[in-house]
């Protein structure tokens, strides 16, 4: 897409060397021609005007009319009275790359978990919020600042947590930063630094790829713990011999499951006693739909407990904004680790995030939320009911994603390939077992950014693979 200017010409950069014997109206000529056919020019694109041309090379505004005129003699330019020259269409057509053909065809619909409504996205409130921070802010919030986050923020979230999420929060122990990712690998270095290498994890739980590449990358010593119906399995971890482990209590990654009151205790008890550290994912847990929310496990032992949150899911991935609620052991050391990282992360989407959530927008764009997850959270198990009534769902207490069991002989993979060729995406548990183990045949199947006409539709289309 050609850049639109507005107002100004747009600059050019065209060498000319006044010491060569070739011209300097050829030496034009040839580094606008090159510069169509390499395509740092593209079609449509606005040339600068020819005085301001001129003007920038220190040439006569003669000599850049006439380069002008004979490039578009030659289809390279195209000249309209009152309007400005421009790069001619087709005048020089790219190559269409092996990739670009193959480009895969639209689906019919999408099972992607992990992925919010995207287009209820609040735009209005967050235009508002912004307009806002940029009338009210003192010009001292455009610096740096504190690489922990805004104050603002910091403290804007840790009254939000504590009174929606029950947890023990204090805004001189919560780093902002770049979403779950960068949180969770600022949390894993710091704990290297404390000579903390063996981590566990859940099975299911993130995908290989993931944990092999902090393993390699950070240094740490990874391993799975299983996870049944009632949560982390805390006999296996305690036999694991590590130190810290990965959990999502409110509502497990990928299976669905809540960590029971009676596992919370003892894992608790299991970090006091090992002197361990809990790293919680509290990811979704805005959004419940049979039973009352979870509190998160950082209020039960704040000193043993490192609380990741984003507004990935309750907002957008693309802000890319989360935090760390930090122990006390650990502040100091994630602090560090996030200056070392970045400086600190974007302020003015703290400050416009802090702004909604403070307004109550935020609080009223989360009630709308549960509203259209829950009719789409019906239609799923609705079709599948009508269609697939063999194909068991749990997993739904929470997010907008369901775990579904396939009966006996049907191969998770095989379901897969099958749907992609009509056109519906699906995605395996698989992708979450250590080692990609198939066996239970089980599916993840995301809602949140399908409507409920799509929800129906993929599942009608894809119903006698999953019988």
């Amino acid at each position: 897409m050609p850049i639109e200017w507005a107002g100004l010409s747009p600059e050019l950069l065209l060498p000319l060397d006044r010491t060569a014997e070739l011209s300097l109206r050829c030496q034009l000529e040839g580094g606008l021609r090159e510069a169509i056919r390499a395509g740092r020019l593209r079609a449509q694109e606005r040339l600068p005007s020819s005085r301001e041309l001129a003007r920038m090379l220190g040439v006569s505004r003669g000599l850049v009319q006439e380069c002008f005129g004979q490039l578009q003699a030659e289809g390279y330019l195209t000249t309209r009275v009152g309007s400005a020259t421009r790069v001619a269409e087709g005048a020089w057509t790219t190559p269409v790359t092996a990739a670009a053909a193959a480009a895969p065809p639209r689906l019919i619909a999408d099972f992607r978990h992990g992925v919010p409504d995207l287009a209820s996205f609040p735009r209005g409130d967050w235009l508002w919020a912004q307009k806002e921070i940029c009338r009210e802010m003192p010009n001292a919030a455009l610096d740096y600042g504190d690489p922990r986050g805004i104050l603002e923020l910091r403290e804007v979230l840790a009254s939000y947590l504590g009174r929606v999420r029950g947890a023990a929060a204090e805004p001189s122990r919560m780093v902002v930063c770049t979403g779950f990712a960068q949180g969770l690998n600022l949390v894993l270095r710091a704990l290297v630094q404390k000579g903390i290498q063996r981590i566990a994890f859940e099975d299911p739980g993130y995908d290989e790829d993931g944990v092999a590449y902090r393993q390699k990358a950070l240094g740490i010593e990874p391993v799975r713990v299983p996870v049944d119906a009632f949560g982390v399995d805390v006999e296996a971890l305690a036999a694991s011999g590590a130190d810290a482990v990965v959990v999502t209590p409110a509502h497990q990654w990928p299976t669905g499951v809540v960590l029971t009151p009676e596992r919370r205790q003892a894992l608790v008890a299991w970090a006091v006693s090992r002197k361990g550290t809990i790293i919680e994912d509290d990811y979704d847990a805005e959004f419940r739909y049979d039973r009352e929310p979870v509190g998160a496990l950082q209020g039960l032992a704040p000193d043993r407990v490192v609380a990741l949150g984003t507004v990935s899911k309750s907002l957008a991935p693309t802000l890319r904004l989360g935090w760390i609620l930090c122990p006390p052991s650990l502040n100091a050391a994630i602090s560090a680790e996030k200056h070392l990282s970045d400086r600190g992360s974007p302020g003015l989407e703290q400050l416009a995030v802090a702004k909604l959530v403070e307004s109550g927008r935020f609080d009223r764009h989360l009630r709308r939320m549960r509203g259209i997850y829950a009719a789409r959270r019906t239609a799923l198990v609705d079709a599948l009911a009508h269609h697939a009534p063999a194909v068991t769902l749990t997993g739904l207490a929470a997010g907008f994603h369901a775990v579904a069991h396939l009966p006996a002989g049907v191969g998770e993979k095989a379901v897969i390939e099958a749907a992609r060729e009509r056109l519906v995406g699906l995605y395996g548990m698989s992708e979450c077992r250590a080692g990609g183990r198939t066996d239970p045949a089980q599916l993840v199947l995301g809602f949140g950014n399908l409507g409920e006409r799509a929800i129906r539709t993929g599942i009608a289309t894809i119903a006698d693979l999953l019988s």
